[in-house]
């Protein structure tokens, strides 16, 4: 129900766009359209990827790997694997939830996620040159920490 609703307030607010000014929102929808070119391949190597994970990984092996029973050493690796990956926020999400469902506990996931958007250990070269290994390594350091205290947070709260 939200969904649609969201559609229609595009629908609309296209439709208001159209009105007031064709050329810039004909302008507008190419870019959207290019930009979504340029997302769809990387999006869908990674919804493969997810598809394959869940399809090879049965709901047990993911409990067992990073449900609420797998505790410390659960969360320790789903920090890891969230710190060592690069996946986008938009695929990061469906991907948490999807592990939800299958089992993974809440602990874990928070881990995942926090680790995931924060911490960057692929991209810590170009940040070292931009911003130096001292204030790299603190940042990385400080945001893998602050991922842990989120992550026993909600483990708590939930």
């Amino acid at each position: 129900m939200f969904a649609t609703i969201l559609y229609i307030c595009a629908g609309v607010g296209l439709a208001v766009s159209a009105f007031k000014n064709k050329k810039k929102t004909k302008m507008a929808l190419k870019k959207a359209w290019k930009s979504a070119e340029n997302i769809m391949p990387q999006f869908l190597a990674i919804i493969l990827l997810i598809g394959i994970m869940l399809a090879v990984l049965d709901t047990q092996t993911i409990t067992k790997l990073l449900g609420a029973e797998s505790g410390i050493m659960g969360v320790a690796m789903a920090a890891f694997i969230g710190a060592i990956t690069l996946i986008p926020g938009f695929v990061a999400f469906p991907l948490a939830a999807a592990l939800l469902q299958s089992g993974a506990g809440i602990t874990q996931i928070t881990a995942f996620l926090s680790t995931l958007m924060m911490v960057g250990i692929v991209t810590m070269p170009v940040e070292i040159k931009t911003f130096g290994k001292k204030v790299t390594l603190m940042r990385n350091l400080s945001a893998f920490i602050f991922s842990l205290v989120a992550a026993a947070i909600m483990g708590v709260v939930l």
